[in-house]
């Protein structure tokens, strides 16, 4: 029967909850509504769920209201704190969530949150994924998002199609919290990544360079990056809005450190990352993106 139940699943359209609306996830709430599905909002600020309202999306007041109506629901939030608060808290998502519904967090959050999670919507009769996201603004709104999934292989499965209209690189980890553990080993390599994308750049301009000029000689070789190619040319033209911001990278960062503390593992490179970006956001940058870390060197 269950079987059955989730081929018929992969094949109709569904009521899908989304919370958080920011850089990407509106982005990635647009493309479930593109794909045919019905399409719930919450976010604490209304009105950046306005376009999405304006296309056909129903809102609602709350976590709990969304859950009541939704057979999916999807975050993607700030902080832990914001995920625990949506699915743990009073009123929360896990507690009105119908039985049989799947829960999928895709937020950068905490491992051990993320098997909290699942165990406490294991024991209602729900299924809970934890699934971050790693491609920024433009694999949000090119719907080429990697996908880092733990959680049950049966739910993975059954939920692959509402991926795959988010994303193109969707993995199964392995169990509860993998996918958390995935994005901060993702999120390791970007944090060192990024200090020699912006100390490369500074280095080029400083010895009288046209950075655009190296970044074509660069980017194809030894050096090459995904951040180097997409954040190379925003740092260059003076762009330094968020494709991902400052705050949140910091907060990743956090998580990271924690975990590998847990694990005993000591991570110079991440540590030497973190208190860079920390002087960044204390220099007033903590709304902008991650390129920022540029203005350090450049100034």
């Amino acid at each position: 029967m269950a079987s059955h139940c989730d081929e018929r699943r992969r094949n109709r359209n569904m009521n899908i909850g989304f919370i958080g609306t920011g850089v990407m996830g509106k982005s990635m709430a647009g493309h479930l509504m593109a794909a045919g599905h019905r399409l719930f909002v919450y976010t604490r600020t209304k009105a950046k769920a306005a376009e999405l309202l304006e296309r056909g999306a129903d809102w609602r007041d709350s976590p709990a209201e969304l859950a009541e109506d939704c057979e999916v629901v999807i975050s993607i939030v700030g902080y832990p704190s914001d995920v625990e608060a949506i699915y743990l808290g009073d009123g929360g998502i896990v507690e009105h969530a119908n039985p049989g519904a799947y829960l999928i967090d895709m937020t950068t959050s905490s491992p051990s949150l993320a098997r909290r999670i699942h165990a406490a919507a294991a024991a209602r009769g729900v299924h809970a994924l934890d699934a971050p996201v790693s491609g920024g603004d433009v694999g949000a709104r090119e719907a080429r998002l990697s996908i880092m999934v733990g959680g049950d292989r049966a739910a993975f499965e059954a939920m692959r199609p509402i991926f795959a209209a988010m994303g193109k690189n969707i993995v199964l980890q392995g169990g509860p919290g993998a996918g958390q553990h995935t994005k901060m080993s993702n999120q390791i390599a970007i944090a060192s990544g990024m200090m020699g994308v912006c100390e490369s750049l500074a280095y080029a301009k400083k010895a009288g360079l046209d950075p655009s000029v190296v970044l074509q000689s660069i980017e194809s070789g030894a050096a090459g990056s995904w951040s180097l190619s997409n954040l190379g040319p925003r740092i260059i033209a003076g762009n330094f809005e968020p494709g991902f911001y400052v705050k949140h990278f910091i907060k990743d960062m956090k998580i990271a450190l924690d975990s590998a503390d847990e694990m005993g593992l000591e991570l110079p490179g991440l540590a030497l990352a973190r208190t860079l970006y920390e002087r960044l956001s204390d220099a007033g940058f903590a709304e902008k993106g991650t390129q920022a870390l540029y203005k350090l060197f450049e100034d």
